[in-house]
């Protein structure tokens, strides 16, 4: 399976320790993907490609250098070397590298290859998403469906003595509607995806995630305006679990810890939520979308319980994160491609379940927000202060979900958040996204169960 031999990895590795490298790496992949949209009623693009590279790192104390070639030949992956050695120190004669070959065995199970799959049978269930969607409600004026698969054959090198290999197959679904009330629109959307082959778009149900999504739309655009002021939110599970990622995830990675740009810096072993709240970043989930057997650099993923009962346990730590921080690595150095070096990156990072149940929760609210469904949003991971939209809200009334309001948006900040989180219930779910930063965009998954925020800002436009 490996997309480039021992020999030139090994090749590599020696001409960067020879240059006076802390440490060298080589990271190789060969990618393939395969997509089909369709946008009202009509296959609008259907592509597949491949990709293939590797790419050359070598960290100089806390310093590290970075090279990539879409030639993955030992001439050009030297030539690659030679360049990032120019950054070192003077040649010394180092003791030949070995590296040994992982005995780690994949939990994740791939059953149905794209290339076996006809191109009707994806036709036929986009069509029969977008009759499922449009038979809701003839307000439904548009649909925008897709299925996205990709597979990843990736071998890492490196001068600690690493050599893992991995075969990655990704498949996930995507479907927009669109409702329309005269000159007003509003959306709702569904995404799910999985690290599994086509039989997880086989296991879906498909015409019914399309009638969700319709049914999402016709409600909002149906509904008035949420009101605006400060108030208990319940926030729906499942993707409801976006705040947490963006509000307080990214602030949890060596990327900004390092650089002490983080609200938590230094703060292990400290409160900072309440002791309802254990979060977890978890790499090995059997088929999850954010899984891996091995991180971008080689390490093993693993189970990393951020906060406990409201303590700030650990970071993700990727390698240069744990030079400039003592931190142990956590496995969670990703990237999205060999033209990226890694960084400290969430694969699925979830608040774990707690003891309470939904209808109690919702029950304990006199009045207030119910944010089934999360929106985008924005955040400054240095204060942790965020915007993010309420793509499904409804309003609590007397402890009953009642009618269903749109342009709702919370506004505050993940440090305050935590310490407002006062009831966890037993109904986590994971939800699939892509999250951007420094080193691209990876598969992660956000997931929660329903929570109760006994205090937050909702902006929104009616009194």
């Amino acid at each position: 399976m490996s997309v480039i031999t021992k020999k030139a990895a090994h090749a590599v590795l020696a001409r960067l320790t020879g240059a006076g490298a802390d440490y060298a790496e080589v990271f190789a992949e060969e990618a393939r993907s395969r997509s089909i949209r369709l946008i009202d009623k009509q296959i609008e693009r259907a592509s597949s490609g491949i990709d293939w590279g590797a790419g050359v790192r070598a960290i100089y104390g806390i310093r590290q250098v970075y090279a990539y070639s879409s030639d993955t030949s030992e001439k050009a992956l030297m030539m690659a070397a030679d360049a990032v050695a120019q950054a070192g120190k003077e040649a010394k004669e180092v003791p030949a590298l070995k590296t040994k070959s992982s005995k780690l065995r994949s939990p994740h199970v791939f059953l149905v290859s794209s290339e076996d799959v006809e191109a009707k049978e994806r036709i036929g269930i986009l069509l029969g998403m977008d009759a499922a969607a449009r038979a809701v409600s003839e307000q439904i004026s548009q649909v925008d469906a897709a299925i996205q698969e990709g597979t990843a054959d990736v071998a890492v090198a490196n001068s600690a003595g690493v050599w893992a290999e991995e075969h990655r197959v990704y498949s996930r679904l995507y479907i927009t509607s669109i409702a329309q009330k005269g000159a007003e629109k509003e959306w709702g959307f569904r995404g799910p995806g999985a690290l599994a082959g086509f039989e997880f778009i086989r296991s879906l149900d498909t015409p019914g995630l399309a009638r969700e999504s319709a049914e999402s739309a016709l409600r909002a655009v149906n509904s008035g305006y949420a009101p605006a002021g400060e108030m208990p939110v319940v926030v729906g599970n499942g993707f409801g679990g976006v705040i947490f990622h963006e509000a307080c995830g990214h602030a949890l990675e060596t990327t900004s810890v390092a650089k002490k740009a983080s609200v938590f810096t230094d703060k292990i072993g400290q409160p900072i939520a309440c002791p309802c709240l254990t979060a977890i970043d978890d790499g090995t989930m059997p088929g999850l979308w954010g899984s891996s057997v091995f991180d971008d650099e080689g390490t093993p993923t693993q189970r990393t319980v951020l906060i406990e009962n409201g303590i700030l346990k650990a970071f993700m730590v990727d390698r240069l994160g744990a030079i400039k921080t003592g931190y142990p690595l956590s496995g969670s150095g990703r990237r999205e491609s060999y033209r990226y070096a890694p960084t400290s990156r969430m694969r699925n990072t979830y608040i774990e379940k707690g003891d309470a149940k939904v209808s109690d929760i919702l029950a304990s609210v006199d009045y207030g927000l119910y944010a089934q469904r999360m929106g985008g949003g924005s955040v400054d991971p240095s204060t942790g202060r965020f915007n993010f939209s309420v793509a499904e809200g409804f309003m609590i009334r007397g402890g009953k979900v009642a009618e269903c309001v749109r342009g709702a948006t919370l506004i505050g900040s993940g440090p305050e958040v935590l310490k407002r989180i006062t009831r966890v219930a037993d109904d986590l779910e994971h939800t699939a996204g892509v999250c951007g930063s420094i080193s691209g965009g990876v598969p992660t998954t956000v997931g929660q169960p329903t929570i109760l925020v006994d205090r937050l800002t909702v902006g929104g436009r009616s009194q």
